[in-house]
């Protein structure tokens, strides 16, 4: 079969198309018709990341496709369309074997490639919004890099778990309009934007700052938070990790809450399938709509990859095979 595999730690560029052997049909065995790309996969392949896979390794946390078998009682059969978590690698072949809890019913309404592309973020907002934001009805949800994959996740999902309002922080002109088809309320540009959002919510603040960028924003993020909120720390793709200053969590009364669900889910068995039975129904209903990703061949895979790299992605960026 075709897969992409990483022999040097040299960056996306090294990305290779290749023939290896099928995995062993020892769990359930899945046709990939698309694999996601997350900026995991951009760290992996330049030895950054603290999971090190074992070179050469295939790129690919997450999945969508067609069974093509599964084991005695499986809650999947062949020929149903799934999605699927191969976590941080193996993703990017032609077939996957995953365990049967790491397999999901993919709803009708939603294609491969918007398969490929829901789990890593949809799931990681979701916990996010319901167990580490506690967002209540009603609050406002201010996301950084409201552009890329948690971003639009972010502005798709929030309304429906209950937020009154979103607004989309963006690096550049051209993001804002991916921003506001994602459903965002109000977008602003990052620079400055402590005191757009001073004005949008009349010097209130919001209630939840979702944050996957870091950098030199979390000041200003603390700043933006109205009396107790929370800044929700879930990822560094700006590159520098930021230091608090924990006298800024005292003088509003707000939170600094760190955003882990991979983490989380090596510890509470049955979380995942517990997050897509409240998602999946949103999606089949429309209440969520699915992302519209990036698609790029199996070829171009390294550019996928380096669009993650070099934050020039726009939504989430997915690589297909078939």
């Amino acid at each position: 079969m075709r897969a992409i595999q990483i022999a040097r730690l040299d960056g996306p560029e090294a990305a290779e198309v290749v023939e290896i052997d099928e995995p062993a049909a020892d769990g359930v065995v899945i046709e990939v018709h698309a694999a996601g790309v997350a900026f995991p996969d951009a760290l992996q392949s330049r030895g950054l990341y603290q999971y090190k896979p074992e070179l050469p390794y295939t790129p690919g946390g997450e999945i969508a496709g067609v069974v093509r078998s599964a084991p005695a009682g499986a809650h999947v059969s062949a020929g149903d369309r799934v999605a699927g978590l191969t976590m941080l690698c193996g993703g990017m072949a032609e077939v996957v074997t995953l365990p049967a809890e790491r397999v999901f019913a993919l709803p009708d309404a939603v294609s491969f490639e918007a398969g490929a592309g829901l789990l890593f973020n949809d799931l990681t907002v979701l916990f996010a919004l319901r167990e580490r934001g506690r967002l209540a009805a009603g609050e406002t949800v201010l996301v950084h890099g409201a552009a890329g994959g948690i971003g639009t996740s972010t502005l798709r999902l929030a309304p429906a778990l209950g937020a009154g309002r979103t607004i989309a922080v963006v690096s550049t002109e051209a993001k804002k309009e991916i921003a506001r088809t994602a459903g965002a309320t109000d977008v602003v540009l990052a620079d400055g934007f402590k005191d757009a959002v001073k004005e949008l919510t009349g010097g209130r603040g919001v209630d939840i700052v979702l944050d996957p960028v870091g950098g030199d924003r979390v000041t200003d993020s603390l700043r933006s938070l109205a009396p107790g909120g929370r800044l929700l720390v879930v990822g560094f793709t700006g590159g520098d990790i930021p230091t608090i200053k924990t006298n800024r969590l005292l003088l509003n009364n707000v939170d600094a809450v760190g955003v882990g669900w991979g983490a989380w889910t090596m510890t509470h068995p049955g979380y995942v399938a517990q997050q897509w039975a409240e998602l999946a129904p949103l999606l089949a209903s429309g209440a969520v709509t699915a992302p519209e990703p990036e698609i790029y061949p199996l070829e171009r895979a390294g550019e996928a990859i380096a669009a993650l790299e070099n934050r020039t992605a726009k939504g989430k960026v997915v690589v297909r095979l078939r």
